[in-house]
């Protein structure tokens, strides 16, 4: 980019589930709505190097899983990392970071601090304090997004005023602020004179269009590694306990792909036929038309509109296509600092969806170029994958949690993903795009002795530890494995019970006569609740031995909220009391462990 063309101010966003995308959207827009032109850009969109030829940089980023960074932001950060960069290569340039994260994880917004750290150490000028957005506020991150944002454009404003000409509060009149659409819908009329030879004409591209599968083409554009067909669809839980776990197996169709165990499986489900009429009847679209959504910035992508929340730019736009008054202010209201927190209410806390939001403003007839762009784009689900291909040869497994849950307004909810692949029939024969990614948990060699902790779903992964160790236990010489499992009743959700029993004696990978254990919390079968990590104070002499004369690593997978944190401290704990070492030693001894790759943790909420 030349000086003349460069913009004043340059928004680097690095997302994983496009919140982080929509937050830097928003403070791009509310930029150039106070007169400053920008420049928008995904962080692996943008070469490193060319930091230093600009002067204003805001950074919008997310924390994923256990303080990651959003794929995006990889080699990014791996070239801002550089030993060799001096500490004045960034002098002169203004930055400010912005952190979209949860603060039930244990490293909350750990790769904001991370990037604003490593700004400052570069040379980089702070224009405000960094801001750290917190899924767990009342209002989401945008609780800390909106006064963060109102002390930048000040802090802008006292580094150069023309910024802002008229100065960093101003706001144009309501009928400026409207942007135009940046896609563009071209209707097709079918007629004689169309023809099906020229590779150009409509009537080629509408048979084109008939043949395209949602399979083809996802979001990021990316084609699917491989497409798979379900063979079982097996219950692991009592019917009627309230919990519905699923074991799912699939083959690959036509080809295999090699992976990993430990790695990561991502499917792009698909919708409910009766909720995508019921969307295309509410926005008065022809379900026969033939359409071609040209984008003018960004590429196209397949709606998710009976499904996914709607984000607080899609009620902005809304306000303007409102006919009814009343309907009208509610949506101002909605999107004003006072409307914040009662927005965040009816929106996420109830999940609703875009057509249940569009029912409750009928006026509103939202033109289709508004909705291609404002619609969230139907995503990928990630999922651990629970098979090894030692053992299961041109297969791949999944154990999946089916979600329902109920709204503070007692509606009830169901996931996308996980429901749509519980309603699938193994004869049905449907074919499923899939792709397959690195997770937090490596492969581990068959000689590394192993600590796992998986409660519920968290076992996947270790499902499929145990079978390729297996598969590679020619001569009873693999390491062995402490495995801890830990469900809600025995009778109810022991997911896998018969496999990891088997495992357990006559001399399996399990068998404490191996040096191995399996050892089970059923945390609501008594009075007291009992989770995996009083059944790892139970066994805190092997888990030291296991660490301490073994060399073991630590894997632990399964739900975000406490676990994690809580398992962690127990090892702490362990360390601790068996090596007779003070608490801030026994800290010290795990980040070492995480140093050296023997501490790996992956969760989810």
């Amino acid at each position: 980019m030349g000086e003349k063309s460069r913009k004043p101010l340059l928004v680097l966003y690095a997302s994983q589930t496009g919140n982080a995308l929509d937050a830097a959207e928003r403070v791009g827009r509310e930029a150039e709505r106070r007169g400053c032109p920008v420049t928008l850009s995904s962080m692996d969109e943008f070469d490193a190097n060319s930091l230093t030829l600009e002067k204003t940089i805001i950074f919008v980023v997310s924390t994923t899983g256990q303080g990651d960074a959003p794929d995006a932001m990889k080699v990014f950060w791996k070239y801002l990392l550089q030993k060799n960069l001096p500490k004045s290569w960034l002098e002169g340039v203004h930055y400010a970071v912005f952190g979209l994260g949860d603060s039930g994880y244990q490293k909350f917004n750990f790769v904001a601090k991370k990037l604003d750290r490593r700004l400052h150490d570069l040379g980089a000028s702070a224009i405000v304090e960094r801001g750290l957005g917190d899924d767990q506020h009342p209002s989401g991150y945008e609780g800390a997004l909106d006064p963060w944002m109102t002390s930048l454009w000040r802090g802008l404003y006292q580094i150069n005023p023309t910024f802002f000409p008229h100065g960093p509060d101003y706001i144009p009149p309501t009928s400026q602020l409207l942007d135009q659409p940046k896609y563009q819908i071209v209707y097709h009329e079918l007629g004689a004179g169309l023809s099906v030879t020229d590779p150009k004409s409509p009537a080629m591209e509408i048979e084109r269009a008939r043949s395209m599968s949602p399979a083809k083409l996802s979001y990021d554009k990316s084609t699917p590694d491989a497409f798979l067909k379900m063979v079982r669809n097996e219950p692991l839980t009592r019917k009627g306990c309230g919990r519905d776990v699923r074991h799912f197996e699939f083959e690959f169709f036509p080809s295999t792909i090699s992976y990993d165990v430990g790695d990561v499986l991502e499917v792009l489900p698909s919708q409910n036929p009766d909720l995508v009429d019921a969307f295309i009847q509410r926005c008065n679209l022809d379900p026969e038309a033939f359409i071609t959504v040209c984008p003018k910035k960004r590429g196209s992508h397949l709606l998710d509109g009976s499904k996914t929340s709607p984000r607080r730019y899609f009620f902005e736009v809304m306000s303007y296509f409102a006919t009814a008054e009343h309907e009208k202010e509610r949506l101002e209201y909605f999107v004003s600092p006072e409307g914040r927190d009662d927005l965040y209410q009816y929106n996420q806390m109830e999940r609703r969806t875009v057509l249940e939001v569009l029912e409750d403003f009928p006026s509103v007839q939202m033109p289709f170029e508004w909705l291609v762009e404002l619609v969230q784009p139907l995503r990928k689900r990630a999922f651990s994958i629970a098979s090894s291909p030692s053992a299961h040869p041109n297969q791949v497994h999944l154990t999946v949690s089916v979600v329902s849950w109920t709204t503070p307004f007692k509606r009830k909810r169901m996931g996308l993903c996980s429901s749509w692949l519980a309603s699938l029939d193994p004869l049905q024969g449907v074919t499923i795009p899939a792709w397959f990614h690195k997770g937090s948990l490596p492969a581990p060699p068959p000689s590394l002795p192993l600590i796992l902790i998986g409660p519920g779903t968290g076992c996947a992964p270790f499902r499929g530890f145990l079978a390729e160790r297996a598969a590679q236990d020619t001569s009873s010489s693999a390491a062995p494995i402490l495995f801890f499992f830990g469900c809600r009743n025995e009778g109810d959700d022991f997911l896998y019970r018969d496999l990891w029993l088997s495992h357990s004696c006559d001399g399996g990978l399990l068998s404490e006569a191996r040096g191995g254990g399996f050892y089970v919390a059923f945390s609501r079968d008594q009075p007291q609740k009992v989770y995996v990590q009083h059944k790892m104070r139970e066994q805190s002499q092997k888990i030291w031995a296991a660490l301490s004369e073994g060399g073991a690593a630590i894997y632990v997978a399964g739900s975000s909220t406490n676990m994690p944190s809580d398992v962690m401290l127990t090892v702490e704990e362990i360390i601790s009391k068996e090596g007779g070492v003070a608490r801030e030693a026994a800290a010290a001894l795990i980040r070492r462990l995480e140093r050296d790759g023997k501490y790996h943790v992956e969760a989810w909420s």
